[in-house]
């Protein structure tokens, strides 16, 4: 149904060593930088699924912030990649929130989970569910 799922910046380069370290748990490539025609400088994740993630410097030139309520959650293949995805987010630079990363009982069953925040404060999501 997405096509993609795009996060603000204040800090590219920092948003590049971050996410370049977090999403290569689950398997992704190093961004491919794009230039938008506005000049601002965009990070592209790509999944053969088609799905693409992107952070970007806003092209409104006004600082990025959060949305209120918003998550991106990215699969995971298991629980211990769970808990890996948020132990190399919080060592470059990320925030821990919400519960410790684990097991949660849900409408799907018992399902894994990890909450934590970029360093430019969007909030992220680690999530295993069992097939």
């Amino acid at each position: 149904m997405l096509f993609h799922t795009m996060v603000g910046s204040n800090d590219i380069q920092r948003s590049k060593r971050f996410y370049n370290a977090v999403l290569g748990t689950i398997g992704a490539s190093e961004a491919t930088i794009n230039m938008a025609g506005s000049g601002h400088t965009r990070l592209f994740y790509r999944n053969p699924t088609g799905t693409n993630f992107i952070v970007t410097e806003p092209i409104n030139d006004e600082p990025a912030t959060v949305a209120n309520g918003s998550t991106v959650a990215f699969s995971c293949s298991s629980p211990d990649q769970v808990q890996q995805f948020h132990d190399i987010a919080i060592a470059n630079g990320g925030t821990s929130v919400e519960d410790l990363p684990g097991p949660r009982e849900s409408a799907m069953g018992t399902i894994h989970l990890a909450y934590m925040r970029d360093p430019d404060g969007n909030k992220l999501c680690a999530i295993y569910i069992p097939a």
